[in-house]
């Protein structure tokens, strides 16, 4: 015979397993697409590129070419002649929504 309980923590354990399954295959189809991503190099034809894509983006692109540093390229610590750049993330939320629950943007 089996208990309540026990059908409680196996209906919960397929329940966290499914939901664990389908994070993961939403994230592996992520990842496929990401290296099937079109190399692109960085030179004078990007603008064309971009500008002739649908809505002015590309979703997956791996861009290939020489970064030059704003000010002075940083040098590691532990790698002798390892050098590296910081890359400068702008965030653009595109529309806002009125969340009346907490009376917010």
């Amino acid at each position: 015979p089996i208990t309540p309980g026990e059908l409680l923590c196996l209906g919960s354990s397929l329940a966290f397993s499914g939901l664990f399954y389908y994070l993961y295959r939403k994230k592996a189809r992520v990842m496929a697409r990401i290296q099937e991503a079109p190399k692109l190099q960085v030179d004078d034809d990007l603008p064309a590129v971009v500008s002739a894509a649908g809505e002015r983006c590309l979703p997956y692109v791996a861009l290939e070419g020489i970064v030059l540093p704003a000010k002075a390229a940083l040098t590691s610590h532990y790698h002798e002649g390892l050098q590296g750049v910081i890359q400068k993330l702008l965030l653009k939320e595109h529309r806002l929504i009125w969340n009346s629950l907490i009376r917010s943007w």
